[in-house]
């Protein structure tokens, strides 16, 4: 992953925010973009902790409240990281994501689009796209309000999980021979 702090001097970080922003911006979502959900999740977590503040507030035009604070929204990724890990690394689910970057003018803030393919083993897909406004102090960010969440595509079942496929067939030729109770017939 590539290192924020020393692709940007700090000394460069007065003379031109909205540059230092941009590039923050893009060193981030490089990070996001090159990690590999199957892999693991934890890289991602080190993402987060490395881009985002103490009292960091995120939103989203689908949910009630802002949530504040590292830990919190921490947890909130972490329940959201670990089962697309375990379909990809486990179910045989294909995950990529792609951003484009929004063309803005304030400094301090940046746009984003992003795209989540899930592709399952049976071949069916399903993407979600949202759009990721970040408003950053230094080289850190303070706010993140995701926004604009559309899917295509249905979402994906038991049945497009590669395991699925062999728990089918062996429940299938143990059928015949299972009691009412679960257990094997003699």
């Amino acid at each position: 992953m590539t290192d924020l702090p020393n692709l940007i001097s700090a000394n460069y970080c007065g003379r031109d925010l909205y540059r230092t922003c941009d590039i923050a911006e893009r060193v981030l979502n490089a990070a996001i973009v090159q990690a590999d959900i199957s892999g693991s999740f934890e890289e991602y977590l080190e993402i987060f902790d490395k881009f985002y503040a103490d009292d960091i507030e995120v939103s989203s035009d689908t949910g009630k409240e802002s949530i504040r604070g590292r830990e919190r929204v921490r947890s909130i990724l972490l329940d959201f990281l670990v089962p697309l890990h375990v379909v990809a690394e486990i179910g045989g689910v294909s995950i990529s994501i792609r951003e484009t970057a929004i063309t803005g003018d304030a400094v301090g803030e940046t746009h984003s689009t992003w795209e989540l393919d899930l592709v399952g083993a049976s071949g069916n897909t399903c993407t979600l796209s949202w759009r990721t406004f970040r408003k950053w102090e230094g080289l850190r960010v303070v706010c993140e309000h995701h926004y604009d969440h559309q899917q295509s595509g249905g979402p994906l079942t038991f049945e497009d999980m590669r395991f699925s496929a062999a728990k089918s067939s062996a429940a299938k030729s143990d059928e015949a021979l299972r009691t009412p109770f679960g257990g094997k017939a003699d």
